[in-house]
C-alpha cells in the first residue's frame, strides 16, 4: 500500500513526491484502462474528460528561466507571479473534476473538493480505489478495497502552499520560472530535500481568466504526472465530513 498509496497522493495533488519521492508508481496501475491519447497542443477544455487534451512536454515548451545569476525576475515576471499568488489566495473553496495522465500514460479520472484552510479531497472514479484527504493537519491516502490508509503530516508536503489562506509564491516557494503566452500563464516551483531529492511542480493558468487549468509534477526520479482540471466551481461549499480523517487509536500506555 505504501508505494501505491503515496503514488496516488503524488498523482492527485501533483506535489507530494517531494516528501517520499522514492515511492512512485501509480495506484492507477491496479485499474485497467486505455492508454492516454497522444497529447495535442490545444489547451484543456471545460466540457468534460473527453474534451480535455493534455499539453505535450509543457515544461520544455513554456519555461522562461528567471533572469540573473541570483534568480532575480523582471517586472513583467513579477507581475505574473503576483497575479497567480492573488488567484490562489482568493480561492477559498473549489470543486471540480480532474483527469490524470501518469508516467506510464494511463489515464484516470475523478473529482476534487477544496476548502481552505488546509482541506482537500481527491476521489478517484472506480475502478481506481483511492481517496486522498487532507484535514488541515494531516494527509491520508485511503484504499477503499483494502480498507487501509497511509498518513502523512500536511506540513511536510507542498500542499501547505496550495491550501494556505494566503500564499506569496516569491516568498513561500523556490520559484524556478514564470512565463506567459496568449493561452497560459505558467509557473514552476521546486523543492529539494536531502533524503528524497528535488521535485518540480508546474502550474498552468488560463491567460485570460487566471483559472487553474493543469499541473505537472516531476519527481526526483524524473517521472512526470499531469493533471488537468475542469468544471471548476468556486461557489459550492463542500460537506465538512468529506475532510474527516479517522486517526489510529493510540495504545494505552499503562
Amino acid at each position: 500500500m505504501r508505494r501505491a498509496g503515496w503514488a496516488a497522493l503524488v498523482a492527485a495533488v501533483a506535489v507530494a513526491a517531494v516528501t517520499v519521492g522514492s515511492t512512485l508508481v501509480a495506484a492507477a496501475e491496479s485499474a485497467p484502462g486505455p492508454a492516454a491519447k497522444k497529447p495535442a497542443t490545444q489547451p484543456p477544455a471545460q466540457g468534460g474528460p473527453s474534451a480535455l487534451q493534455i499539453l505535450p512536454d509543457p515544461i520544455a515548451n513554456l519555461i522562461a528561466p528567471l533572469k540573473g545569476a541570483a534568480g532575480t525576475i523582471d517586472d513583467k515576471q513579477r507581475s505574473l507571479v503576483d497575479k497567480v499568488s492573488t488567484y490562489l489566495s482568493n480561492v477559498q473553496t473549489l470543486v471540480g473534476d480532474f483527469v490524470q495522465v501518469g508516467p506510464d500514460g494511463r489515464r484516470t479520472e475523478g473529482q476534487f473538493f477544496l476548502q481552505k484552510p488546509g482541506k482537500v479531497r481527491f476521489a478517484y472514479n472506480p475502478p481506481t480505489p483511492v481517496d486522498v484527504v487532507a484535514d488541515g493537519h494531516s494527509v491520508v491516502v485511503r484504499d477503499r478495497n483494502l480498507a487501509t490508509q497511509e498518513l502523512y503530516p500536511l506540513s511536510q508536503t507542498p500542499l501547505r502552499f496550495l491550501l494556505a489562506d494566503h500564499i506569496d509564491l516569491l516568498k513561500d516557494t523556490s520559484l524556478v520560472s514564470v512565463s506567459a503566452d496568449d493561452t497560459f500563464v505558467t509557473v514552476v516551483v521546486e523543492e529539494s530535500h536531502v533524503l528524497t531529492g528535488t521535485s518540480r511542480l508546474m502550474l498552468m493558468f488560463g491567460a485570460k481568466d487566471m483559472q487553474l487549468r493543469q499541473w505537472t509534477v516531476t519527481d526526483p526520479q524524473g517521472f512526470e504526472t499531469t493533471v488537468a482540471v475542469y468544471n471548476l466551481d468556486t461557489t459550492k461549499k463542500p460537506d465538512p465530513e468529506m475532510f474527516r480523517i479517522k486517526y489510529p487509536e493510540r495504545p494505552d500506555p499503562r
